[in-house]
């Protein structure tokens, strides 16, 4: 994917707004607050690896040294319904912050592509 997604819609302000915006509405959903509440990494360190996953996924300048999905959320059990509900939310911040619909659309695709390893398969 090349730098014209992440240029197009703002850069790095724009996917930090996103990124803010979206652990907002996760962390005041009672069904995945749970999954936040004894984390090993504060929510700083959490968001920023998550502006670097946006901007990694969205042709940004920038690499995502976070470690590999399967490994992160192993520890989780996270259900299907719960990572569905968490890219619902993703996909409500990119499009409530002016993200145009074809990026959201690229960027979801990464996304869902990640499903089967943060579930454990």
């Amino acid at each position: 994917m090349s730098q014209t997604i992440y240029r197009d819609i703002g850069g790095r302000d724009a996917v930090e707004a996103v990124v803010d915006d979206f652990y907002d509405r996760v962390l005041a959903d009672e069904q995945l607050a749970p999954y936040f509440e004894d984390m090993d990494m504060d929510m700083d360190a959490l968001r920023t690896h998550q502006v670097q996953f946006v901007s990694a996924v969205a042709g940004g300048p920038v690499e995502y040294t976070g470690a590999d999905m399967r490994e992160a959320h192993a520890h989780m059990d996270i259900t299907a319904a719960d990572f569905d509900l968490v890219g619902q939310y993703l996909q409500s911040a990119l499009e409530d912050n002016g993200v145009p619909d074809e990026h959201v659309e690229a960027i979801m695709s990464e996304v869902v592509a990640l499903k089967a390893p943060v579930l454990g398969r």
